[in-house]
């Protein structure tokens, strides 16, 4: 029995007064994985939901398989719902299923083979026995406990209420009853978040197995790299949605050889604009014909002079013609990458009688409870990853490099030097002021100018008038990223920095980071970048050390 695809056709969504949502259609057939990218409020989250049948569209239609799983945001569950009763109704179809053909089973053995009844009853057996195969029912309870296992709730006594668990774990909860069902289309909003390492591969082969259609909204890029035959990028463009065969890899190919493409159109339209504009605005001058005649011409230089200029006259129009032309539907330039905007003074570590010196140097520093005995030395040019389990310390030790926490032990920092933080959650003092405000007061008339805020596309147009209270924490964040990126310090510490940035802007920000100026100091949970980081890295026990 072949899975059913999941299809979607013109679906338009608004809400509020922005459509968030136009036209856009998707065909998920069974075995492919298909992956939602896009900046934060391009409507992956809506889509899965119109997808789900848990929203509806203004406009569009959706057919979907009658056992769709969807992983909720919230737990369909009541709060003092069991463990056990969550694994117990994820494995309730299959042991319907068992106990269906049980029942068929006996009733085929009891009725003759002859009678009427008996082609009827195979038919439903044969039909139930292959919805059976395809659930692979004979293997749900193994499958249950592997799951459990897989992401990290085999130690969770089956009577806990789900009132009881963390928020984490009734999301790895929730995702374990799907994987048990096997449904027929799965529909994963951010499935990796609250995952370890572990958890999170766990749940990329258990995903690559499933026969049937799988889309799936996510910011981890090691995930999509690892899962995914088909991405969709919902950022704006001029067609709609954009649909790219293969996995992040491949995506981020297609994406530099776009990039190649119209960098090469836009230089050869300024170039040819340029010998147009040329060509309209010197012929008539450089070959115009106020020579005096020769005497072998006189009697015919009327007739030459304006042959000639009609000649010229022409030539210019059609230059103008093409200029008017390629001005009208000429491409515009490429937006510049994310890029660190040293000073040109006071960015660069000061000066020192030995360059080399430490930014900042630990010895035997310790926070207690947050942080074991760290030593370390910071270069001034030190490209450094701090990693490690959730508790061991990764958010202290920035704070202490910052200054912004005290410690035990010895902290030196050299005189002068400039330190930023990106922390988890940035705060500003004035919340009423506007984001343009707060960007321009922070940095200066001068230096906001020269570096706009809308030019480092970290925010949108639309958002920069309001006050920065009303950000969400995603936004908060990409504001205090930009002030660093704007007016990057000697040190520059970064904690979860590719949180709440898409994937393109976490690709940007990465590579920023390589050409940056001064030290950088960064911690993160992200495996793309911890699996491409090119400087060294310290590793922090989950006691601190």
């Amino acid at each position: 029995m072949s899975e059913p695809a999941l299809l979607a056709h013109d679906l338009v969504r608004t809400l509020g007064t922005r459509r968030v949502l136009d036209g856009v259609s998707l065909t998920a057939s069974p075995g492919h994985r298909i992956g939602l990218i896009g900046e934060n409020g391009v409507g992956k989250s809506t889509l899965l939901r119109l997808l789900a049948g848990a929203d509806a569209p203004d406009a569009g239609t959706v057919v979907r398989p009658p056992d769709l799983g969807f992983l909720h945001q919230e737990m369909p569950y009541d709060a003092e719902r069991t463990l056990a009763d969550v694994v117990d109704d994820a494995l309730r179809e299959a042991r319907d299923d068992l106990a269906e053909l049980e029942r068929l089973g006996d009733l085929l053995a009891r009725t003759a083979e002859d009678s009427p009844a008996y082609t009827e009853l195979l038919d439903s057996y044969g039909r139930r026995l292959e919805s059976a195969q395809a659930r692979e029912v004979w293997d749900a309870d193994r499958r249950a406990a592997l799951a459990l296992a897989g992401l990290g709730l085999d130690a969770v006594p089956r009577a806990r209420t789900l009132r009881s668990l963390s928020g984490g774990q009734r999301g790895r909860l929730a995702l374990a009853a799907l994987l048990v069902r096997r449904p027929s289309a799965l529909l994963l909003d951010e499935p990796t978040n609250h995952l370890d390492d572990g958890a999170a591969r766990f749940l990329e082969d258990q995903l690559r197995t499933l026969p049937g259609a799988v889309v799936l909204a996510s910011h981890d890029r090691a995930f999509l790299d690892a899962v995914c035959t088909d991405l969709i990028d919902l950022d704006p463009a001029v067609d709609g949605p954009v649909r790219y065969g293969g996995n992040y890899s491949s995506y981020l190919a297609q994406k530099r050889a776009e990039r190649e493409r119209w960098e090469r159109r836009h230089a050869e339209e300024q170039e040819e604009l340029a010998e147009l504009r040329h060509a309209a605005g010197v012929t008539a001058h450089r070959v115009a014909p106020d020579r005096g005649p020769r005497d072998n011409e006189k009697m015919g230089y009327g007739v030459r002079a304006n042959r000639v200029q009609s000649q010229i006259s022409r030539r210019v129009r059609n230059a103008a013609r093409r200029l008017e032309d390629l001005e009208r539907r000429q491409v515009g330039e490429p937006p510049r990458p994310l890029r660190f905007r040293p000073v040109e003074l006071g960015a660069a570590a000061p000066e020192t009688s030995d360059p080399q010196a430490p930014l900042v140097a630990l010895r035997d520093v310790r926070v207690p409870g947050r942080l074991g005995p760290t030593r370390l030395d910071v270069s001034p040019t030190d490209r450094l990853l701090v990693t490690g389990a959730n508790g061991s310390g990764k958010s202290t030790l920035l704070a202490v490099l910052a200054g912004r926490l005290p410690a035990e032990g010895e902290v030196r920092r050299r005189a002068g030097v400039t330190v930023g933080l990106l922390a988890q959650d940035s705060e500003f003092s004035r919340p009423d002021r506007s984001v343009r405000e707060t960007y321009t007061r922070a940095l200066g008339f001068e230096r906001a100018d020269a570096v706009p805020l809308r030019s480092l596309g970290l925010l949108h147009d639309g958002d920069l008038e309001k006050p920065v209270g009303h950000l969400s924490v995603g936004q908060r964040r990409r504001l205090a990223l930009a002030l660093l990126v704007a007016s990057p310090p000697g040190l520059l510490l970064l904690d979860e920095p590719t949180n709440h940035l898409s994937p393109r802007l976490c690709d940007e920000l990465e590579d920023a980071l390589g050409t940056g100026p001064g030290a950088i100091v960064v911690a993160s949970h992200d495996r793309w970048l911890r699996g491409r980081w090119q400087g060294r890295e310290l590793r922090l026990d989950a006691d601190g050390r």
